[in-house]
């Protein structure tokens, strides 16, 4: 066991950052043959039997919450957002649909400026712009690359950005696995409806992967959570941005995936930007 708290939040972002990576993997292995939607309700619902010995070891007592609506809300905007950040892994490189995600401390501030009526200090909005101008460096939507799949991807970091929001607000009250299981549950009952339109039965080896897949993900929202609850978000940010290189460096050996400097430059301006903007809320 790691004694010290920030060396052990540090390797569980680190850990929880390649276990995104590698469900991103497996949703690419899987997009050939089933549809986003279906992906999204049987990760969720897959998600739940991993959970259950936990569920059967701590018993109803340990599910009981009082903040059911954040739950609700939580789930609502995260399944949203999966079903975006799902759609940009199938259909763009690992690298860029990694990054997308990655802008979501650049929504933060605005979406607590517009909900909470928080001000955005000068550091914060100088981070904000030099990380989409990253993102624009990378995309160049200006030679005709500018896809729907990258719409898809920012909105989906808008809406993860809205449900880290909802977590922060639980954390106090709430233990990591019961946030991870309700999100699970409700994640599944929202999901539901849009898989039942797009059904597409899995077979034969589409259920290793779609276990392997709800594995992935549900280890790296325990992971995340439990970073979370040892440091701040301020101090282990910076290191959720391993999930760019480990995605580029997939994608290179899997897809082969090249990056050009142009890429490789928007890369360093979205990660200075996100820096800054730890550090200007720090």
């Amino acid at each position: 066991m790691i004694a010290n708290p920030l060396l052990q939040g540090a390797l569980l972002i680190l850990l929880s950052e390649w276990a995104l990576v590698a469900s991103g993997i497996i949703i690419r292995q899987l997009s050939d043959t089933l549809p986003t939607e279906v992906l999204v309700f049987l990760r969720n619902s897959l998600g739940l039997l991993w959970l259950l010995p936990w569920i059967i070891r701590r018993g109803q007592r340990e599910l009981r919450t009082r903040r059911i609506h954040l739950h609700l809300l939580r789930a609502l905007v995260g399944v949203t957002a999966m079903s975006c950040l799902y759609y940009s892994w199938a259909n763009l490189s690992l690298a860029q649909a990694a990054l997308l995600k990655q802008t979501a401390p650049f929504f933060m501030p605005l979406i607590s400026f517009f909900w909470l009526g928080e001000r955005i200090n000068a550091a914060v909005r100088w981070a904000i712009l030099i990380g989409f101008l990253g993102v624009m460096v990378i995309l160049q939507p200006a030679s005709g690359g500018f896809e729907a799949a990258v719409l898809i991807g920012l909105a989906g970091a808008a809406l993860g950005a809205t449900a880290k929001v909802c977590i922060r607000a639980m954390r106090t009250t709430e233990s990591p696995q019961r946030i991870v299981f309700y999100f699970a549950l409700f994640g599944s009952l929202f999901a539901a409806i849009p898989a039942w339109q797009n059904w597409v039965m899995p077979m034969g080896v589409d259920w290793i992967w779609l276990l392997a897949l709800a594995a992935a993900s549900t280890l790296a929202q325990l992971l995340l959570s439990r970073a979370y609850g040892l440091v701040g978000a301020g101090v282990l940010g910076p290191f959720t941005y391993a999930s760019i290189p480990f995605a580029a460096l997939a994608g290179w050996w899997l897809w082969d995936e090249s990056l050009g400097l142009g890429t490789l430059a928007g890369m360093a301006l979205v990660m200075l930007g996100g820096l800054l903007a730890l550090k200007g809320k720090g």
